[in-house]
């Protein structure tokens, strides 16, 4: 278990408050545009349902959809285990303010030590030049951080290719990558992985489509207990239609490991 000193573990910390359930406290750095940032929100649920399931400690699959935006402050969670069987868990958790639903998902809980370790994927790592030679999200134009304090909470270096939209010149391939950690140093674990599938801006970015872009729906699966390091994460969209578009997530760790994976449904931004 992490210690309490990063920043993540204190403002995604969950306290008991009844069988199921578990207060949180939704803090404002994790804001952008009009709400809280959907991948935090994933990783409190996520923690509470940790919390649910000592035996179980790892999300392998969870699915969200989001019914309104949330607002810093304090949250409930609620956990209901549909089923507890022997090496995998299957709960119902809603995320709730008041008296409004936030977030209602499914997840299945396991231990991802325990896995075998077998590999066999046709995926391909991406392509990033070195960390040095990427372009760190602390050059983002001054109106991109106001909207998105989240920014300040990681260390991002963007695909060189993948930032035309700082300047006004997006690349328009649909696709944005970047090296990713959290700025205080913390390194990567299952629940942080719950994170990073949403912390990039969203891909319309690159089709000269800047804004916020609310998740309708995201399911992440997690792979593996990543290495500590850098991540690498991929967005790309093929699709926009009907005033949405789909985002694809890969997440690499640094020993060259596909430990997270996700998909979104999102609105376009206005």
């Amino acid at each position: 278990m992490h210690s309490g000193q990063h920043e993540f573990d204190r403002q995604t910390a969950v306290t008991p408050s009844g069988a199921g359930r578990y207060a949180a406290e939704l803090a404002p750095g994790w804001h952008v545009g009009g709400g809280i940032n959907g991948g935090y929100l994933l990783a409190v649920i996520g923690q509470a349902v940790r919390a649910e399931l000592p035996s179980k400690p790892d999300p392998l699959a969870v699915s969200a959809y989001y019914l309104s935006a949330s607002t810093a402050g304090p949250a409930e969670v609620v956990v209901d285990v549909r089923r507890d069987g022997g090496s995998i868990a299957t709960v119902a958790a809603d995320l709730r303010q008041g008296d409004q639903s936030r977030i209602t998902a499914l997840a299945t809980y396991g231990d991802l030590s325990a896995l075998p370790d077998d590999v066999r994927t046709t995926a391909e790592e991406p392509h990033l030049p070195p960390v040095e030679e990427c372009v760190p999200s602390s050059m983002a134009p001054e109106e991109v951080r106001a909207v998105a304090p989240l920014m300040e909470r990681f260390d991002m270096r963007f695909h060189p290719d993948h930032v035309g939209w700082a300047v006004g010149e997006p690349g328009r391939t649909g696709v944005i990558s970047a090296w990713f950690r959290f700025a205080d140093g913390r390194e990567p674990d299952p629940i942080a992985l719950l994170l990073a599938v949403d912390a990039l801006p969203p891909v319309t970015f690159d089709l000269g489509m800047p804004g916020w872009a609310p998740t309708l729906e995201l399911s992440a699966h997690v792979r593996a207990v990543p290495a500590p390091g850098w991540l690498k994460v991929r967005h790309a969209t093929r699709n926009m239609a009907g005033g949405m578009f789909e985002e694809d997530c890969e997440v690499w760790d640094s020993a060259g490991r596909l430990v997270a994976q996700s998909r979104q449904l999102a609105r376009q931004p206005r």
